[in-house]
């Protein structure tokens, strides 16, 4: 065992890296070698550690199974194409948020230099596990839970924080059909739709399954209340681009500030696109289309990127979105995000730590 900033590093015996097929890397099913815990007793985090990956054991009543007392975040990291460094991209807003969310749920935070510093020491004994081919990176989950051996609605008095990261291809494969939703609602304002709060993605996976049945990828959430208004897809924050102005929802209490939403907006902006951030009508959008206005239409996330949308979905019709090789913006937006990410483009914005 060693120490490095109180963090005990734990090293496994043998690596599992040469038996891993990467160029078979389906999205959040690889793992890499070792992964980080630390625990919150007594009103104070401790005993940090990186450990083996493995399996975990818990109680039956453990406070997030029951009263769903957990939320997590989504990163990436990268190598230098240039360098072999690993940078990873606005790794503090992540560790904003994770905060944001906690806090939202009554758990307590956690001190973001402390994330940080931890994330690089993981990352640096793993970093062998970044694939390098197109579209792939190294996705790291960071999943904040209360682990109290107790069944009442309270907070939980103990809680876990683990980051376990691993390869992984593109989450989407190919442009998206996905269905504007009227019946089910995923957060109203007041809720918890603005944290990455497990329970939010528990309430979308029967929607999902039922979209799913009628040939979508993902379901396009409205408000709450009058579903008039859209919101954000299930796995993405999303753009339209109509007549050439680029358009998405402002947040409202109900909406994830997405961290790639934020870049891609600033990236838009240099460009000199107008960016329109407000409320945007479902009919706005289908008359946008209806007018050939509707230039392009797509998600964009840490896990996704930025993933084109074929087609839409509503009451009952099919509005399919202009041919891909028509959506230049888009692509050029895209292909910079990545570029800043890997080191091909200069970071102009300092959203790039690089792990040494």
């Amino acid at each position: 065992m060693t120490q490095t900033m109180n963090l005990q590093i734990n090293r496994v015996t043998e690596s599992r890296l040469a038996s891993t097929d990467f160029n078979n890397l389906p999205f959040g099913r690889v793992f890499s070698d070792h992964m980080l815990a630390v625990d919150y007793k007594d009103g104070q985090w401790q005993n940090a550690r990186i450990i083996p990956f493995g399996n975990i054991e818990v109680t039956p009543a453990l406070t997030c199974l029951h009263y769903a007392q957990a939320c997590f975040e989504g990163m990436k990291a990268n190598q230098d194409v240039h360098t072999g460094d690993v940078l990873l991209f606005r790794p503090r807003e992540n560790a904003k948020r994770l905060n944001a969310s906690a806090i939202r749920l009554g758990m307590p935070s956690f001190p973001e230099d402390l994330f940080i510093n931890y994330l690089k020491e993981l990352i640096q004994l793993d970093k062998n596990w970044i694939p390098d081919m197109e579209d792939s990176a190294l996705y790291i989950r960071p999943v904040l839970f209360g682990s109290d051996d107790f069944i009442g609605v309270r907070p939980s008095e103990t809680y876990r924080l683990y980051i376990i990261i691993g390869p992984t291809g593109p989450y989407y494969g190919k442009p998206v059909r996905v269905k504007i939703e009227e019946k089910y609602v995923r957060a109203f304002r007041g809720g918890t739709g603005d944290v990455k709060a497990a329970g939010n993605y528990a309430a979308t996976l029967h929607p999902a399954l039922l979209a799913k049945k009628e040939g979508f990828d993902q379901i396009l959430w409205t408000d709450g209340l009058s579903h008039e208004y859209v919101e954000e897809i299930g796995t993405m924050n999303v753009f339209f681009i109509v007549d050439g102005k680029v358009w998405t929802p402002a947040l409202s209490g109900s909406i994830l500030p997405g961290i790639t939403r934020d870049s891609i907006m600033q990236l838009f902006k240099d460009r000199g696109f107008e960016v329109e951030e407000r409320k945007i009508s479902v009919q706005e959008i289908i008359n946008a289309h209806q007018a050939g206005k509707l230039e392009d239409a797509f998600g964009v996330g840490t896990a996704a990127t930025v993933t084109h949308i074929a087609e839409l979905g509503y009451r009952g019709q099919i509005f399919t979105l202009p041919a891909l090789e028509t959506r230049t913006a888009s692509f050029t937006i895209k292909e910079e995000l990545i570029g800043i990410k890997t080191g091909r483009i200069a970071d102009r914005h300092g959203w790039i730590d690089r792990v040494s």
